[in-house]
């Protein structure tokens, strides 16, 4: 993929001297081209150390520029990490300015700093606000950029259809412009990967075809590098239409490039491209050999695999090769799922620490509970207060459980599950407690699945006994997840999301209990699921009317589910029916309230309102 960054380095007026000058010069060095690289590393570091000692600066524009100009240095080093701290405060300061123009680009690089170290949540919700700013501004390069990159991230997610219309509303944004043609061939070129996973092959060889027109012009190391990348995806793009020698031709013009700009990256990108070709011709040992070579490289390197387990899986399934296809699908299903697992664990770790950086920790929350409890003897307030910091603990994974469930466009889906879960508990006499925990937790029922690979998802065919294998191990990565995030009370989370496809007959997964061997919350929320499940289109299955969905959840009574908690269940939900005009609406009142799900809706709203613009 090809991310760009549009967000201008010229600083705003300058204004009289006050404290943090230094980062200000600090600043404007990183900014500079003529600044020598060793130079600038020592302006970074030192740049941080007084970045921690900036509380209680007044705000100012030339300190909050060279706050970002801090930020742009770490993430184009690769230190994205220690990039966000002064960026965040780059962000505030102009927001309290209320500079639009410079929150745009403030935002538009703390974003990409949140992407870069994985974390797609508040990424989106960063660039969303961004978004937002530059549609009200009639900023169209700052709106092009920030689609490219949305869509960019969206695809490092596995999330290639909710990218698309991110990325084709930048290629219409960028028509006709000149002064943006690099960001126009940027954005047709990742149209094209995205097609190409999605096997939407006839799109995405228009795309790559103009994404080639408009990259092939352009000079400098990175923008070869991008001629490489896109010649290579249409070269596989013409391969899956049958088009072996149009390849076979992009090929060749690819490895011109990627001789010339010498980088390793890029002949790895050719070596791809031609290993199919070569496989597609007939010439297996050959092609084999490149790509297995291209693979072994990737690996001892520790690169991303996926490109190359996906071609290596290609290769075998056009070889007949069935066996070994699936011995490559379980290595990158092992791979997305540690991948995404670490970054998973390492995002909400980050989202803890600053919750007690915030005085949001264990002991200072305990202490508080003490006090409050000593002077107010009031239990209500404590509840109240144990709650809140349980949902703050919990809102990194709630954030990466919506990312992970692709059948739901909406994010809706998993907080009508917790809530429907926590009025059965609370049928059944559960203390509040108890019933408050029992919703958060059935919320990560499929956390899992956020380490599964895309295809397996999207497939239009049956999925082969083993592919539907690794699809039902969600079960099991998503109790890992859920064990290790080190959260008070979660072991029932980790007992929902490891038994809720377990049935009352014993006919489950993954271990085929049956009866009081599931645990109880798992069976709740089996039932849960599956009227949500019923009652919503999945797939290619229309959504059946609440009754219909309530008869046939009858009708597992004592197969799929406990016969007891299914007689509950139908009566509670038929109450629920006649209380509630719109039980959707108020089944997910939680999930309208979640700063990521709004999000996601403020990028799909800013959509509509370009498109209606340009018409």
């Amino acid at each position: 993929m090809i991310e760009i960054d549009v967000s201008e380095t010229r600083p705003p007026a300058l204004v009289e001297q006050r404290p943090g000058r230094a980062i200000i010069e600090f600043g404007n060095a990183l900014a500079s081209a003529e600044t020598a690289a060793p130079e600038r590393d020592r302006a970074f570091l030192r740049a941080l150390e007084l970045v921690k000692r900036l509380k209680g600066a007044p705000d100012e524009p030339e300190l909050a520029e060279g706050l970002r100009s801090i930020a742009k240095f770490a993430y184009a080093s690769g230190r994205a990490l220690e990039g966000l701290e002064p960026s965040l405060i780059a962000v505030e300061m102009y927001r309290r300015l209320g500079m639009r123009q410079w929150l745009r680009r403030a935002l538009h690089t703390h974003g990409n700093l949140l992407a870069d170290v994985g974390n797609m949540p508040l990424a989106i919700e960063t660039y969303a606000d961004a978004l937002e700013i530059a549609v009200e501004l009639g900023d169209t390069w700052g709106q092009a950029g920030l689609l490219n990159n949305v869509g960019v991230m969206l695809i490092d997610a596995g999330q290639y259809a909710e990218a698309l219309p991110c990325l084709e509303q930048a290629t219409v944004l960028t028509q006709g412009d000149p002064a943006l043609r690099d960001v126009r061939g940027s954005a047709f070129a990742n149209v094209a990967y995205a097609c190409l996973h999605l096997e939407e092959y006839e799109r995405g060889v228009a795309a790559g075809r103009e994404s080639i027109e408009l990259l092939q012009d352009q000079t400098g190391l990175l923008n070869r590098l991008s001629l490489v990348i896109a010649e290579s995806n249409y070269a596989r793009l013409l391969l899956e239409l049958g088009q072996v020698d149009a390849a076979w031709e992009r090929c060749e013009i690819g490895q011109r490039v990627a001789s010339e700009s010498g980088l390793e990256r890029a002949r790895l990108e050719l070596a791809v491209a031609k290993g199919l070709c070569e496989v597609h011709s007939g010439l297996l040992q050959e092609g084999f050999a490149r790509l297995s070579s291209a693979l072994d490289f990737a690996r001892s390197n520790k690169g991303e695999l996926t490109d190359y387990l996906s071609a290596m899986i290609k290769a075998n399934e056009i070889a007949n090769r069935h066996e070994t296809a699936l011995v490559y699908l379980r290595e990158l299903m092992l791979h997305t799922k540690e991948a995404q697992q670490k970054n998973a664990l390492l995002q909400h770790r980050l989202h803890l620490e600053q919750l007690e950086s915030r005085g949001w920790s264990t002991a200072a929350s305990e202490e508080l509970h003490a006090r409050r409890e000593t002077r107010l003897r009031d239990k209500l307030a404590q509840r109240v207060a144990h709650q809140e910091l349980m949902k703050a603990r919990v809102e990194m994974l709630e954030r990466i459980a919506v990312i992970a469930d692709r059948a739901d466009r909406t994010g809706q889906h998993m907080y009508r599950v917790g809530k429907l879960a926590a009025l059965l508990a609370q049928a059944l006499g559960w203390d509040e407690d108890t019933v408050f925990l029992v919703e958060l937790a059935a919320r990560l029922h499929d956390i899992g699945k956020i380490g599964i690979p895309e295809r397996l998802f999207r497939a239009r065919r049956p999925l082969t006994p083993a592919e539907m294998g690794l699809v039902r191990s969600h079960t099991a990565v998503g109790a890992e997840i859920l064990a290790q995030s080190n959260v008070p009370h979660i072991g029932i989370a980790e007992e929902i999301a490891r038994f809720h496809h377990e049935h009352w007959d014993g006919s489950g997964y993954p271990f085929a209990l049956a009866h009081s061997a599931i645990p109880v919350a798992a069976r709740i929320t089996a039932l849960a699921n599956a009227y949500d499940d019923l009652t919503h289109v999945q797939g290619n299955e229309p959504a059946r009317s609440p009754q219909k969905a309530l008869e046939q959840i009858a009708a597992g009574r004592g197969r799929q589910f406990d016969p007891q908690l299914t007689d509950l269940f139908v009566a509670r939900v038929a109450q629920l029916q006649v209380e509630h005009r719109d039980l959707d609406a108020f089944l997910g009142q939680a999930a309208r309230e979640s700063p990521f799900v709004q999000a996601r809706h403020k990028i799909d709203d800013t959509l509509r309102q370009i498109q209606v613009r340009r018409r």
